[in-house]
Parts: C-alpha cells; structure tokens; sequence
C-alpha cells in the first residue's frame, strides 16, 4: 500500500509540475486522436446522414456489417493498417508505418464506423418524426439527410465527442502500427502500457491521471451540451407563448 501510496504522490507530483517528458506524450496523443476524429467525422456523418434517409437493396446487409464493424477489435483494425502500409503492401510505397500518419489512419478507420451507425440512428429518428414533411415538399434523399442532421446538430456534437473518446482511449491499432517510438510515435495509452511493463509506476499512473481528465471532461461536457439542449428545447413553447401574448 506504501508503493501505491508513493507511486500515486510522485504522479501528481509529475502532473502539476508541468514534465516536458509526460506533456509532450500528452500533446502528442491529443493530436494524433483530434486528427483521426476530423477525418472520420468529415466521412462519417456524411455517410450516416445518407443511410439514415436512403432506402435501397442491401441496406439491412449494409447496416448489419456496420454495426459488425463497431465491435473489431482495434488490434485487428491495427493489423489491416499494417498490411496495407507495410512495405509488401499496396501503399508500401507511402512510407507511412511506424509513423504519426499511421496511427491517425488507423485510429480514423477505428472511430469512422461509430460515428456513421450514431449519425445513422440519430437521422434515422428524425426522418421518423419529420420526413414526411420534407417528401411531401419534394426534397430528395440527400437534401432530407442533409436538413435534418441539421437540425440534431446538437446531438451530432455529443456523436463528435463520444467519437473522441473513443479514439483518445486507444491503445491496440496505435501500438502495431505506431510502434511506441519514444519521441515519435508514443501516446498516452502506448506509454502507459510500456512504463508498466517496465515498472515505472509514477509516470504511468501521471498518464493514467490525465488520460482520466480528458475522459471526464468529455463527459462532463457531454452533460452540459444534454443539459443546455434540454433548456433550449424546454424554453421554445414558452417563448413562443410570449410572442403570440
């Protein structure tokens, strides 16, 4: 207990002391997790958007292999990246493996089906409520998906960051296709597992520490985005009762 004790004091102690070593593990991660959600969400709620209006053959087959993809393992989404960045491979010749556009490849393909089958239900329910208003003015399938994931864009946020998440707590594609180079390719999570491997217990538990902050800021601003949408949604038939007074 006196080792969790003193490896819990020093990690502290290496958080607020502002460790160029830890800090710059820290920056890295947030850049390569930013990164990947950017691309997958430019993708991804593009893409659900469309599935959650469009109506063809193979859509159940479609929707059935997307939400097989949301339970990949990221060591297996990892090993695909691999081969297709290593040097036998069809984008061999890019030079990206063990390097930060790999492990931001790796990390979009692992978040890009989350926010496609999120975006896809969260369209899906509106298109229920307020389709048939939008078919009955003519709008295409398109132009529909693109109206009402508008009009959830705050819901679409809370995909976003649970998108986010998701990426930042990372750790099995990263470290095949990353390689956990110190100074190049290690995280936040690639360096926890190292440093514990090694036992170096303060800085793997100063990683864990701030590795737990972003997860609970997310969901902390998770709530407040549900909390000041539930306001906004509350407020509107009183507002409008003000108008009309």
């Amino acid at each position: 207990m006196s080792t969790l004790t003193q490896s819990a004091a020093t990690a502290l102690e290496l958080t607020l002391s502002g460790d160029p070593a830890l800090w710059t593990i820290v920056g890295r991660s947030l850049s390569v997790s930013a990164t990947a959600c950017a691309l997958a969400c430019a993708a991804g709620l593009v893409l659900g958007a469309w599935l959650g209006v469009a109506r063809f053959v193979g859509r159940g087959a479609l929707l059935a292999l997307l939400n097989t993809l949301l339970a990949v393992p990221s060591v297996v989404v990892g090993l695909v990246v691999y081969l297709l960045l290593s040097r036998s491979g069809p984008f061999g010749a890019l030079g990206w493996l063990f390097s930060f556009k790999a492990m931001v490849l790796a990390q979009a393909l692992l978040v890009l089906p989350v926010v496609t089958a999120l975006t896809r239900q969260v369209v899906e329910d509106a298109e229920r409520a307020h389709g048939e208003q939008l078919r009955s003015l003519g709008a295409s399938s398109l132009l529909r998906s693109l109206l009402l994931a508008w009009d959830e864009r705050y819901a679409l946020l809370t995909v976003l960051i649970a998108a986010f998440g998701r990426a930042i707590s990372e750790v099995g594609a990263v470290m095949v296709v990353g390689g956990n180079i110190d100074g190049f390719t290690r995280v936040m999570t690639t360096a926890i597992a190292l440093e514990t491997s090694k036992g170096d217990l303060p800085l793997a538990l100063a990683l864990g520490l701030v590795l737990l902050g972003v997860v609970l800021a997310l969901n902390v601003l998770i709530a407040l985005l549900r909390r000041w949408r539930e306001r906004v949604d509350g407020g509107a038939p009183d507002a409008l009762v003000g108008v009309a007074a």
